[in-house]
């Protein structure tokens, strides 16, 4: 489990923007989001760390590894 802290994330249109973003870089990973602790947990199918950090810096957003 991969999981980031993205302090930029604060409202249900960011969680989407986000899952689509991860979605995107791999299709198979299972997501988990706690909007109020600002944490995505990812499980990928294929994607790395760094695969996945840079999708979500590409949508937008400021992920930082855990």
């Amino acid at each position: 489990m991969i999981t980031f802290t993205i302090n930029d994330m604060t409202c249900g249109h960011c969680v989407g923007t986000i899952t689509k973003a991860v979605l995107a870089a791999d299709a198979g990973a299972r997501i988990e989001v706690d909007l109020a602790a600002h944490l995505v947990h990812i499980e990928p199918a294929r994607a790395s760390a760094n695969e996945l950090r840079e999708a979500i810096a590409a949508a937008g957003y400021s992920p930082e590894a855990r």
